[in-house]
């Protein structure tokens, strides 16, 4: 006889064993029409499951987070369900739920078309006005393997093969089809709506390594509604016109090449971009009290051994043999390094905090397949700091971090902020006591931050729980991008001490802080959250001179020099071209400014002032000019 207790405190007494259905009905007609899948005791379980003891009990449905994953993963399953019945033969492998959407892999010789998308969204429809059953069973390991081996589904046979040997083999059936898989699900595939799209097609190698086969990844997107979907398709196509990669060669900023797959081909002005967001976080950094180091990108295995990163990032970095045996490492983060500083000399704990900032180039190995522009690289530069401090000195230094992250993506025009708070992963290293330590001050700091923020729950790194500053851009989208992190652990395992007001020797605490994460990956999503418009004060080139005709070359030359002298990264077209066209390629170019100059100029020792994404144009005095473009040049610091 279990007793039900609702997230409102309320409790629902059965006479015997209940599932999700009973209780939705006893709460409301409504809620028995919108129920998905439902928490019992903090597990996702699906509407069917048999509940016999007390138990708290949560009824999720498409308004919540669980519900429209839920949506999705039964959305993929469909996905694959469609195109084995219009494609007999084709073996599925994996198909999970991602941000904004889902994804499936299939084992196919021949490619898949736009036209075969079409036909695949045409049968997913059918199958959800079918509203086949879904149904749970548990099978045995071998019973699971011999059977997907027998029915040709040998990529599904190896993944029940390679599960623990304590885990649960649980089958979920759709109608007459059935596949391997956690849930929970939908009771039917009917409850999924037909508000989805699939998206594109593209190469996957089995398991992400490039040795394995290639198979072909379906992407789609579904949501609880017509209007959603319409919405996430606007959004998709707006961002394809703002995509960085496009950008970047319309504004001659970077490319990329096969010889070095991942790593950035800066031009003078993407490079010119890239380090006035250096020179803005020194100032930025000086004024709140670092000091700016640097560490040698090579480094001996030993220290990585030493560290924990050989055992948890070994493979992901790029290593040297030398003639006398020796291995080194390219350098995959910078904290070592930094270590090795702060160990030079000895430290008091007046010394403490002691804040270490580096803008360090680091390496790490991503397959080739998630490679993407900009914001996923194999060579990226970190604007990465290490505050050394004592434990009572935890909860105040991760809130000046804090405030200095917002404030500096405030000044770059990012004011929605979310925190993600991660605590202990399951590989770690570290007692679990100072784990504690850790994670409560962490958390204290957060809360005094008095910021929202949500729970990550076993997504710490291995030597530390941590906060990832989320920020949403012009269109939307989330990205994570700062990172602050407690670590207990590492500055004992490399030596680090200090000497406490008692005479005794201790460990620091040290804090990994990154605000941008990788300058790379942080112009990427500026230049696609401002379209390529950069504010004046970021853009590589702010302003380009235009005479009407050649005869104004001269006044032209003389606008130009007084910007440069000025301080303003000037270029001035001289091209023998109809001043229209001068206008649309520059615009095209996201020139900030055009300063256009003519006879009436010349004349009264004037400019006009053509804004980018305006057709109004202001024609003041040169001198005028170049004081309201110097004042707007400035960083935009107090």
């Amino acid at each position: 006889m279990p007793n039900i207790k609702l997230p409102d405190g309320k409790k629902i007494p059965f006479s015997k064993s209940t599932d999700g259905f009973e209780i939705a009905k006893k709460i409301s007609k409504t809620l028995e029409k919108n129920a998905l899948i439902m928490e019992v005791n903090t597990e996702l379980k699906d509407l069917s499951y048999q509940i016999k003891k007390d138990s708290s009990v949560r009824i999720i449905t498409s308004k919540d987070k669980e519900g429209l994953e839920v949506i999705r993963h039964d959305s993929a399953h469909v996905l694959a369900m469609s195109v084995q019945e219009l494609f007999p033969g084709t073996q599925v492998t994996i198909g999970p739920v991602i941000q904004d959407g889902f994804y499936y892999d299939f084992a196919r010789k021949e490619p898949f078309t736009n036209d075969d998308l079409k036909k695949i969204e045409d049968k997913m429809k059918e199958i959800i006005d079918r509203d086949d059953l879904t149904k749970r069973e548990v099978w045995e390991r071998d019973k699971a393997i011999k059977h997907f081996k027998k029915i040709g589904e040998h990529y599904k046979s190896e993944i029940i093969q390679d599960l623990p040997k304590n885990e649960e083999i649980s089958i979920y059936h759709h109608g007459k089809w059935h596949d391997l898989c956690r849930g929970p699900h939908l009771p039917s595939t009917g409850k999924i709506g037909k508000y989805f799209k699939l998206t594109k097609v593209s190469g996957a190698y089995w398991r992400g390594d490039s040795k394995n086969e290639m198979l072909q990844r379906i992407y789609g997107t579904s949501w609880p509604s017509q209007k959603e979907l319409d919405e996430y398709l606007k959004r998709l196509e707006e961002a394809e016109k703002r995509d960085h990669r496009k950008l970047g060669r319309e504004m001659d900023l970077f490319h990329f090449r096969e010889e070095s797959p991942g790593s950035v081909f800066w031009h003078h002005k993407g490079w010119s971009l890239f380090q006035t967001l250096i020179d803005y976080m020194r100032l930025k950094q000086k004024n709140a009290g670092y000091k700016e180091i640097n560490t040698p990108e090579l480094l001996d295995k030993s220290l990585w051994e030493k560290s924990g990163h050989w055992e948890k990032f070994g493979e992901h970095m790029f290593t040297s043999e030398t003639p006398d045996e020796k291995i080194f490492a390219i350098k995959p983060m910078n904290c070592p390094g930094c270590v090795q500083i702060f160990n030079q000399g000895l430290k008091s704990y007046r010394d403490l905090p002691l804040k270490y900032s580096e803008f360090g180039k680091v390496h790490r190995y991503e397959p080739s397949g998630a490679l993407h522009g900009l914001l996923r690289v194999r060579a990226f530069t970190q604007d990465d700091a290490h505050i050394f401090c004592t434990e009572e000195q935890i909860t105040q230094e991760c809130l000046l971090v804090t405030n200095l992250i917002l404030e500096i993506y405030k000044d770059l025009g990012f004011e929605n902020v979310l925190l993600k708070y991660s605590d202990r992963p399951k590989i770690r290293v570290g007692d679990d006591k100072v784990w504690d330590k850790s994670e409560s001050a962490l958390l204290e700091a957060i809360k005094k931050s008095k910021l929202k923020y949500e729970i990550n729950k076993g997504e710490g790194a291995f030597y530390g729980p941590k906060i990832e500053f989320v920020l949403t851009d012009a269109i939307g989208r989330d990205w994570q991008c700062g990172t602050l992190q407690v670590d207990l652990n590492l500055p004992s395992r490399l030596g680090a001490t200090y000497v406490t007001s008692d005479g005794s020797k201790k460990a620091p605490v040290m804090l990994h802080r990154a605000l941008f994460g990788s300058l790379e990956r942080f112009i990427g999503i500026l230049i696609e959250h401002y379209a390529g418009k950069l504010p004046l004060w970021l853009a590589p080139t702010k302003a380009v001179v235009l005479p009407i005709a050649s005869e104004f070359d001269n006044y032209a030359k003389k606008i130009f020099e007084q910007c440069m002298k000025a301080g303003i990264n000037t270029e001035v077209d001289l091209k023998n071209q109809k001043i229209n066209y001068k206008i649309r390629e520059h615009s095209l170019s996201k020139i900030p400014l055009l300063l256009i100059c003519g006879e009436k100029e010349v004349k009264d020792n004037t400019v006009t002032i053509r804004k980018l994404g305006s057709e109004k144009q202001e024609t003041l005095s040169l001198e005028q000019a170049i004081r309201n473009i110097s004042q707007k040049n400035k960083f935009p610091i107090n």
